[in-house]
């Protein structure tokens, strides 16, 4: 249940979320796929993590989960990145994301 390996479901009941993060930006915001990836604007810099927790922030707000429910499980000095997310599901989140399944 995932569209284009973009969401992994996780047997703990979260999931993975392949994301491509684009600190610097002009704004917050969830710009839509690129390719494999959900590609994620933040206007904070990539300087000491702030890129990182500004992209944990918006997913989390995204997805209706607390924020410490999202982590950077990978890619945490690279724009490609891996977020874990608990206590939702491949298909919620999928829905709340706008992907088809």
């Amino acid at each position: 249940m995932a569209h284009n390996n973009v969401i992994t479901p996780e047997h703990s009941g979260g999931i993975l979320l392949r994301v491509k993060a684009v600190p610097g930006a002009s704004g917050n915001a969830i710009a839509g796929l690129l390719g494999d990836r959900l590609k994620i604007r933040v206007s904070e810099p990539a300087e000491d993590g702030r890129a990182n927790a500004a992209v944990c922030a918006l997913l989390a707000a995204a997805l209706g989960v607390p924020e410490r429910s999202v982590k950077i499980a990978q890619g945490l000095s690279h724009p490609e990145k891996t977020a874990r997310i608990a206590g939702i599901s491949a298909a919620d989140a999928a829905s709340r994301l706008g992907l088809p399944l």
